[in-house]
């Protein structure tokens, strides 16, 4: 009597319900427990034959084939059959086909359960995880809380609930000491896949944008777009510079972000660990916005070169160190914030340059 191929009616109701509840394709789980089954039983078995493993969609009914080709003469049993055996199963069987011969294994059952198992805990693993990926991929650009689980030089590892947060050297502010157990902000830079397909969501506190999205949080001005965040450079952990406008003319943009007292930039700040912010009002005029930016200093006059993109700033002396800034911050971060190249003169300066040029000009006639 020929034995019967194993049945998982049961299995197909579950894969069903999973199909409802986790929107996991029953066919796709199949082909996976399909492919798994060759493997479980090519390793439980020594086999060396093709073996081919069919799942009806429908009862769940498991059958396992031999694929061989049909030869003259068969020289090598698990691979190949000979025409006169291959037509006993099919008379229109020749040479050069192949022929799939059903067999059933002693307890495949038991070894088919198992397997089956094993792969729906792994696919429904990898549907969490691509769910939790695309959960955080679509939070880019956001601002997430956790928990400092692991802190050194290099790495700060959050725990962001549902998954790790990851905060490497580069994207940590080198002022903050960071210690387990903290809570913190973060900005969502990037998501990637870790380790085993796991999603890791990479997280920055010294990157712009962070400045940017704090803002938003703060002024709901920002958020509502009433007033618009035109660009932002920053020095992390020393200080940023914000450049804001509103198309309002009865809004007051750079009031609005410092609010009362300072109220409102000052919940930024504390944010930040005191991370100076200057907010300053961007105007279409770039001798007017690059003077602006280069705030708290006085500003006599700007001369721009538009196509070079180039501007020459002249300052009262006693002016000059608060322009450049220490280590030349000031004016970095307003050439970075304007995107204009930037060359700071005191007046005095300016005056012997005016001078020299003259001299050479009455030297060369």
């Amino acid at each position: 009597m020929k034995e019967q191929a194993i049945d998982n009616k049961e299995l197909i109701l579950a894969l069903e319900e999973l199909e409802k509840e986790k929107g996991m394709k029953k066919d796709y789980i199949l082909e996976a427990i399909e492919t798994a089954l060759v493997t479980a039983y090519k390793r439980n078995f020594d086999a060396l034959e093709n073996v081919k493993v069919e799942m009806d969609r429908q009862t769940g009914a498991t059958h396992i084939y031999s694929v061989k080709e049909v030869m003259e003469q068969a020289n090598d049993e698990a691979t190949e059959i000979s025409v006169q055996e291959a037509q006993k199963i099919d008379p229109n069987l020749k040479e050069g086909d192949t022929v799939a011969i059903e067999i059933v294994p002693r307890d495949f059952g038991r070894i088919a359960a198992q397997t089956a198992k094993q792969v729906i805990i792994q696919k429904l693993r990898e549907a969490e995880r691509e769910i939790i990926f695309n959960e955080f991929n679509d939070r880019k650009g956001e601002i997430v809380s956790g928990l400092i689980q692991k802190a050194d030089r290099n790495i700060v590892v959050m725990d962001l609930g549902k998954l790790e947060g990851v905060m490497p050297a580069k994207e940590q502010i080198p002022t903050e000491h960071y210690k387990v157990n903290d809570k913190i902000k973060g900005y969502v830079l990037d998501v990637e896949r870790g380790a085993k397909g796991a999603p890791q969501v990479i997280v920055s506190r010294s990157h712009p944008d962070f400045v940017r999205k704090l803002l938003e949080f703060e002024i709901p001005e920002i958020y509502e777009g009433v007033i618009e965040i035109k660009s932002v450079s920053r020095d992390p952990g020393n200080r940023s510079k914000v450049a804001v406008y509103s198309p309002d003319p009865n809004i007051d943009p750079v009031g609005s972000c410092v609010g009362q007292k300072g109220v409102r930039i000052q919940n930024v700040i504390n944010e930040l660990n005191g991370e100076k912010i200057d907010v300053i009002e961007w105007n279409e005029d770039p001798s007017i916005y690059i003077a602006s930016s280069l705030l708290p200093a006085q500003i006599l006059a700007v001369d721009i070169k538009e196509e070079e993109k180039f501007a020459q700033v002249i300052v009262p002396d006693d002016q000059l160190s608060l322009a450049i800034g220490k280590a030349g911050q000031n004016a970095r971060l307003a050439a970075r914030l304007t995107n204009w190249k930037i060359d700071i003169k005191s007046e005095t300066q300016f005056r012997e340059m005016l001078m020299q040029a003259q001299n050479e000009a009455e030297e060369s006639k």
